[in-house]
């Protein structure tokens, strides 16, 4: 049994680290609303303290799981931020999806207290956190990453270290890239079915069994299809993923041109309402068009 904290309790952080518990740990929390932490307590025991220092004093590791670089930055380098209450020889684990610069940020200064980093990003959704299925994909050194993973196991299928402190966050970049492309094509397919006057239940059942299979039109092409669009992670998020990669590319002279296509298309899907939408809602805009 390990003792960790636990800092982030939103729509990932909170199942996260009732596995966590479920695994035998013990586990300290912190949320920037103290209700929703003191919900988690009455659900999975443990206890929650009121700042991230606190939390973070006498811990094995740390974990962390926030909504961007101001928060992160925040909830580890500020004046009761996790690093000041961390001792040498124990882990920060960062599952936020931010930029590859404040995961180099911070553990640089984790460095020179001693304390290791991994900036860890996750995929899979709510329901992968639900369900203790979520991948991760983790940069930092080979020790730090092979001490984590028998704990980050409790949550996820997959755990691979992809290179030096930044990896694991660019490696998310791509998935957020790749993710971008597909549901585009997914809305623009489902909407010429409509279109067309095409059974979408039977075009899919066709489809899917052959190349242009893909997870999101096996999980997302019904309630597409049905106008459903609140099945977990945000339109905002989105973009806010997708305008760190666009950054990063920038500065690597990588060319995304669909990448700020589709960017541009979530704005569309903001402007219709469609802010907390899921990311499938880029058929909403389509459909609102042909109207």
């Amino acid at each position: 049994m390990a003792k960790l904290a636990f800092i982030g309790l939103g729509v990932m952080g909170y199942p996260m680290a009732g596995h966590l518990v479920k695994s035998g740990h013990e586990v300290t929390v912190y949320n920037r609303t103290e209700q929703k932490a003191r919900n988690w307590v009455a659900e999975f025991g443990g206890k929650c303290l009121l700042t991230p220092k606190l939390a973070a004093q006498g811990q094995d590791m740390v974990f962390i799981c926030v909504g961007n670089d101001d928060d992160l930055r925040q909830v580890t380098l500020g004046e009761d931020g996790a690093l000041q209450g961390m001792n040498a020889g124990t882990i920060l684990v960062d599952h936020t999806t931010a930029s590859a610069d404040i995961a180099r940020e911070i553990g640089a200064i984790a460095a020179k207290a001693g304390i290791g980093f991994l900036d860890a990003p996750v995929s899979g959704g709510q329901a992968g956190a639900e369900n203790g299925v979520l991948t991760v994909m983790a940069g930092g050194g080979e020790a730090d990453f092979s001490r984590a993973v028998p704990i980050i196991n409790a949550y996820s299928r997959c755990v691979e270290r992809l290179g030096e402190i930044g990896a694991g966050q660019l490696t998310k970049m791509v998935n957020q890239i790749c993710i971008a492309g597909v549901v585009q094509g997914l809305a623009e397919g489902l909407h010429f079915a409509r279109s067309a006057g095409l059974d979408g239940e039977k075009v899919i059942e066709v489809i899917s069994k052959g190349a242009a299979q893909s997870w999101q039109m096996e999980n997302r092409y019904q309630t597409m299809w049905q106008g459903e669009y609140n099945l977990g992670f945000a339109v905002d998020w989105m973009r806010k993923d997708l305008n760190i990669a666009l950054n990063e590319a920038r500065k690597n002279g990588s060319h995304l041109p669909l990448t700020a296509l589709v960017d541009q298309f979530y704005s569309e899907v903001q402007a219709i309402g469609g802010s907390r939408w899921d990311t499938s809602s880029l058929l909403a805009k389509l459909e609102r068009n042909r109207k």
